[in-house]
């Protein structure tokens, strides 16, 4: 009996690993009711596909927005431009009393012609161009300066443009001394002494940070901190001093707590083609994730009294900069099978396993999915949507997914996915929840190949609706 149960423990740890995504209803209900649309989209549109769903971002908006009420914090939430290009999400802002975070020009561009005020725009980011600082200046956009130098610079545009420059100072975490963004507490006092002197040009708001990681507590901290260096700013004149920006950073729950443990545990070289192995994964289950860790950073208490008691008690606005969190469940990401062939076992299996796998290949390359720049692996299992006219569905089978550009390290997924059924050309691969970070942070026109269309997708009297992203329309359809 033993050796039986050894046995079939064995069996267990050399199946394939499965990571089922979290699947917001929309979606849910799209896959089930909707795949001849879907499939329609993905040929008239071709592989890869982006879908976004901005019905979705508008309720992880209000949840936010929520949460500052709920504490009684008065507070703005500003979009994070960069965790995807897709215009829709910026049209929906202004309507949602939502702000824009913006790095380049170009960014800004956008959110001031999607209707978002200058008022409602930060910018941040090291090092900005003089035309990014002079739109910001004539828009009354509020800068993050990351350095002594791009203060004065700041304070020099703003002299020749005879225009008032609104700016926060960004400050390098104790808890982070090697980063190479934000001021030291001497280059900080040193810009607040220049601040002073620029008074006739510069309205100094208050500090802003940015911490890596997803600790909520860490946040809090560094935020109660920046309390007391604003109430001592003001002390020294700067009466404006009355904004906290704590950034980003906000997690996202792929996956549920039991399938995310379970696969930590498991997961094992074999289960990769090759043999490949990752150093970090994204925490795909998080206890409080968005909102909730919104929640939890305003109840964060130091020395008896909460974040939020604080902000309170000195009048001082809170901003934050979620980007993915806002983009949780908000999109999806398809790819059209191209072809699959068999392969044998690849030398990197369990000893005593013989099994082989399949090595799918999709119209499209890892770019559309960009843990690959990190180095690591989009972990939640892809769905596979078969043909409509698809023969009868085969046994289980396992295959990691392929792009089709001629780089042998061009994988999509490294991991043996579990089907349940064999793969076949014209299927397609649903990737889900990739509105944040992935499906276009990393893309370019490899191999002459176009990059991938964005289709927005809402619903109107129960129906499904689509337009392309790139085309301006309303906010609210």
């Amino acid at each position: 009996m033993d050796r039986l149960r050894q046995e079939a423990t064995a069996a267990s740890d050399l199946a394939p690993l499965q990571l089922p995504a979290l699947q917001h209803p929309l979606t849910a209900t799209l896959m089930t009711h909707h795949r001849g649309l879907l499939s329609e989209l993905s040929r008239g549109l071709g592989s890869t596909l982006h879908v976004l769903l901005p019905e979705v971002f508008d309720d992880a908006a209000r949840q936010f927005r929520q949460a500052l009420d709920d504490a009684g914090v008065d507070g703005l939430v500003l979009f994070a431009k960069k965790a995807n290009k897709g215009r829709s999400f910026v049209e929906r802002c202004p309507a949602l009393g939502i702000g824009i975070d913006a790095a380049s020009l170009q960014e800004t561009e956008q959110a001031l012609g999607c209707g978002v005020s200058g008022e409602h725009i930060g910018i941040t980011g090291p090092g900005k161009h003089p035309a990014l600082l002079n739109l910001a200046l004539r828009q009354r956009c509020l800068v993050a300066i990351d350095s002594v130098e791009e203060l004065r610079a700041y304070a020099a545009q703003a002299q020749q443009a005879g225009c008032r420059g609104r700016l926060l100072l960004r400050c390098r975490p104790r808890s982070q001394p090697h980063s190479r963004f934000g001021m030291t507490e001497e280059e900080r006092e040193a810009a607040l002494a220049l601040c002073l002197q620029h008074r006739d040009v510069l309205d100094m708001e208050g500090f802003s940070f940015h911490l890596s990681g997803y600790s909520a507590a860490a946040r809090a901290e560094e935020a109660h901190r920046l309390i007391d260096v604003c109430i001592d700013a003001r002390g020294h004149g700067l009466s404006q001093c009355a904004t906290i920006n704590i950034g980003g950073g906000f997690a996202v729950r792929y996956a549920s707590e039991e399938h995310w443990s379970a696969f930590l545990e498991r997961q094992q070289p074999w289960h990769y083609h090759g043999g490949k192995s990752f150093a970090d994964f994204y925490p795909y289950y998080n206890v409080a994730p968005g909102a909730a860790m919104l929640s939890a950073i305003l109840a964060h208490a130091v020395d008896v009294l909460s974040l939020a008691q604080r902000l309170r008690e000195h009048a001082i606005r809170l901003l934050l900069e979620p980007g993915r969190a806002l983009l949780d469940q908000a999109g999806f990401t398809m790819f059209e099978i191209q072809s699959l062939k068999d392969r044998q076992p690849d030398g990197h299996a369990a000893a005593g396993t013989t099994s082989g796998y399949g090595i799918v290949t999709v119209g499209g390359t890892s770019f559309s999915l960009s843990e690959q720049w990190f180095n690591s692996e989009y972990l939640p299992d892809p769905l596979l949507l078969p043909r409509q006219d698809a023969a009868t569905a085969s046994s289980a089978y396992a295959a990691c997914v392929g792009g089709a550009s001629c780089l042998d390290s061009d994988m999509v997924t490294w991991r043996k996915i579990a089907f349940p059924q064999r793969p076949a050309p014209g299927d397609l691969l649903i990737y889900l929840n990739t509105a944040g970070y992935q499906m276009d942070s990393n893309e370019s026109p490899f191999h002459d190949l176009p990059l991938p269309a964005k289709v927005v997708i809402t619903t109107h009297q129960g129906k499904p609706c689509w337009r392309l992203d790139n085309r301006p329309h309303a906010a609210f359809e």
